[in-house]
Formats: C-alpha cells, structure tokens, sequence
C-alpha cells in the first residue's frame, strides 16, 4: 500500500509539472497581448522584512500599577517578548545578553527604585543610543475611565507633535520610538489592520503618551489607554550606558522634588512659631502711656480737704439682716405657742 501511495503521488507530481509547462506554452503562443494584462504582483510578496523585536521585562520591586502597564504594552505590541525580572544586584549592561538571548534587537526595561519611583529605559542593543525617562501618572487599560476598545494585534499609526522635528535630541527620541512601537508590516501576530493611533506630545518639557481608538462612523478618537508621562533624564551613545549625549536641565529628581516639600513645609512651620514668639514678647513689653494733656484738668473744681479724724473706740460690728429677721421669726412663733397654752 505504501509503494501504492508513493507512485501515486509521484504521478500526481509529474501530472501537475505537465499542466504548468502546458500553459506556459499556451501564454507563449498568445504573444504581449496576454502578457499586457497581467497585474505585478507586491514588492514584499508578503515576507516579514522589518524583524523588529522588542523585549519589555522589569526589575524586581515594581508595584501592581507599573506590572498592570508593562501587560498593556506587551498586548497593544504583538512584536514583543517577555522575560522574568531581573535582580537589582545585576547591572544593566546585562539586559543586552539577555535581548541576544531571546533575539531581540529593542528593549523597554522598568527599573524601580524605592518601591515609589519608576525609570523607564528605551535602548536598541546592542550598539545604542538608549534614553532614560522618569514616568508619572500613569493610567491603565483596566480603568473604567477608558471607554475604548481595539483589534488585538492590530498595527497602530504613531503621531508626533511638530516639536519633535526642531531640536535634535527630540528627532533622536522620535527615531527611537518609530522603531520601538511600530509593528512591522506581515509580522506573523499582527492583523492587517489600523484602528488605533499611539500619540506621543511635547507639554511643559515632558513627552505625553495617549492610545486612541479610530471610531468609522465620523472618524472620531476614543481614548483606550494606558497613558503616561515621560520625564527625559539622559540620552546615552551607547546601550544602557556609554557617553552622555544629552542631559535634561529641566529634570528634577524625586529625591530633591521630596526634599523640596519636606523644606516648604518646615519653613511653615517656623513662621507659625516665630510669630507666636513675637507675639509673647509684645505682651511682656510695657504698653506705651499716652502723654497726659494739660488742658484735661481746666476745668476741675479743687475740692476742699477733709480734716482727718481718729477713732479711739471701736466700731460695733455690722448687722447681719438674714440673721436679725430669722431671730425675730423664732420670738413670734414663742410668743404664738405661748399664748395658745394660756387660753
């Protein structure tokens, strides 16, 4: 049976090669006329050119709101991968192992310090550059704020504020986003669609992240989410650390940001404790006397002096009323029960 089956198929083959010669003779005999109606097919013929992978793991010590952010980007890019966190003893020049490891060529790394402050590193390894931002106010898929929804694995369109293209180290930063969070065309867990728009804008030195949803009907946006806000500290030649290529003025650390408050709030404080000082050393002070005014005393009669008069006996004391009206009570009801006993 087997022999059988293997004759057949190898009929089945030659008859098929038949057919192909066949009507490559007949398209031949029909001369250019066929040939001027015949479509080019695509330039990429559907391969997968653009083999952008991006590693997005943390550290360890990252709360439940950075681990709810890191899944939301890790489903809105189907070109990403995931790992396990890594210790906080290791440095980060290993995270450019761990990206050839897993044949990665991108990585957004969350590094938490303090349990309370977030960095988030952007770097194309293992040649560089890479950046490092601080992230604030961050809002998940999950709330309910977010009314939205899109395909999964859909390719998003990614928009860029015009501040982007008029200082450099801003269309270094775009550059490294293009190639991050675009999913490259025909990538195999991809969908063949645009429903989504990844906006990224430039408000009070800081870079704002906003996920849309494209509504048919009238071409509206809807926000999915997440969102969040990425204070750039450093941009680095290299890949997780080389030559500082551009440092942020503008950037305040938490630390000092912290500290900061800590001081405002002592100097508060001490002014509240110094006015009551003040206060207690105005009430100790003597108070200022008025001048007296001479013209107060025209017209004051001067009243004649009363002799002074000794008194060699002593003065009978004075009479308690209470008592002397209850005693006079007492004789009357005496005087009452006596006259009774006579009749």
């Amino acid at each position: 049976m087997a022999a059988a089956k293997r004759k057949r198929g190898a009929a089945a083959g030659r008859a098929g090669v038949r057919k192909k010669a066949r009507g490559a003779a007949e398209g031949a005999k029909l001369g250019p006329a066929r040939e001027e109606h015949c479509v080019p097919g695509p330039v990429s013929q559907g391969k997968w050119k653009n083999k952008e992978r991006v590693l997005i793991f943390s550290s360890r010590g990252i709360n439940f709101r950075t681990r709810h952010l890191m899944q939301d980007l890790r489903t809105l890019m189907p070109h990403s991968k995931a790992d396990t966190k890594m210790d906080r003893k290791d440095k980060l020049f290993v995270i450019n192992e761990v990206c050839e490891i897993k044949n990665c060529n991108k990585c957004i790394f969350f590094e938490a310090k303090k349990k309370q402050d977030l960095y988030m590193w952007l770097s194309n390894t293992p040649q560089g550059p890479s950046a490092k931002f601080l992230v604030q106010n961050i809002h998940t898929l999950a709330e309910l704020k977010m009314t939205g929804n899109c395909l999964r694995g859909s390719r998003p369109l990614l928009s860029f504020d015009q501040a982007f293209d008029q200082e450099p180290h801003y269309a270094l930063l775009k550059e490294l986003f293009i190639q991050i969070f675009s999913t490259p065309q025909y990538h195999p867990k991809s969908q063949p669609f645009i429903d989504h728009v990844f906006t990224f804008s430039i408000t009070d030195n800081r870079i704002w992240f906003r996920n849309y949803q494209i509504v048919e009907e009238d071409a509206s946006l809807i926000e999915i989410g997440p969102r969040f806000v990425l204070n750039l500290i450093k941009i680095f030649q290299g890949s997780f650390g080389g030559p500082t290529l551009y440092e942020n003025p503008h950037y305040q650390s938490p630390n000092m940001h912290r500290q900061m408050i800590r001081l405002s709030i002592a100097a508060k404080f001490k002014e509240k404790h110094q006015m009551k000082e003040l206060q207690k050393i105005k009430n100790k002070e003597d108070k200022t006397l008025i001048p007296e005014d001479p013209t107060e005393t025209v017209f004051e009669t001067p009243a004649g002096e009363k002799p002074l008069e000794i008194e060699l006996v002593k003065p009978e004391p004075k009479v308690n009323l209470k008592k002397r009206k209850k005693q006079f009570q007492r004789q009357r009801k005496k005087q009452r029960k006596l006259s009774g006993v006579g009749a």
